[in-house]
């Protein structure tokens, strides 16, 4: 994971075909995010990005739902850009927005290439370095994304 002026970026080859790999990031989400990844009480439940764009990414705990965010561009199987409305405290904040983006490219017949941003962490003002180095690190977007990787390669 590469963390350079509030961005966050990962990138790595998948070995499946783009439509797999961007089912299982969108339709698959529920298999792959952590269940310990979550900003509201309870335990989660299901973690859902509604399949369209304007529509929600969010969490279903044992307590009720909780909004994460819009999918601001739907564009299967190359890209889908979520706007992260998580504030500095991972709480939902209406307000706030930051991007994140993954691509997925084609690299010979079966497998993907698979790049990851998340942007706009300039927006957290002073604590903006510190969610950077959070999101990048390894109980951040590094490890979620390799569950993905793992996940999108696993037998359907």
């Amino acid at each position: 994971m590469q963390v350079t002026e509030h961005v966050v970026r990962k990138s790595m080859v998948i070995g499946v075909p783009p439509l797999r790999a961007f089912d299982v990031f969108t339709n698959g989400f529920d298999s792959w995010w952590p269940r310990s990844h979550h900003t509201g009480e309870g335990d989660l439940v299901k973690a859902v990005i509604e399949p369209h764009q304007g529509g929600r990414w969010y969490a279903v705990t044992t307590v009720g739902e909780e909004e994460w965010g819009r999918v601001l561009v739907w564009d299967p199987p190359r890209r889908i850009v979520l706007d992260w409305q998580l504030n500095a405290d991972f709480r939902y904040d209406a307000d706030f927005h930051t991007d994140v983006e993954a691509r997925f490219t084609a690299e010979g017949d079966s497998s993907t290439l698979f790049e990851f941003e998340h942007r706009d962490i300039e927006r957290y003002g002073d604590r903006a370095e510190e969610l950077a180095a959070a999101l990048g690190s390894d109980g951040g977007w590094t490890g979620i994304m390799n569950g993905f990787a793992a996940a999108a390669q696993r037998p359907a």
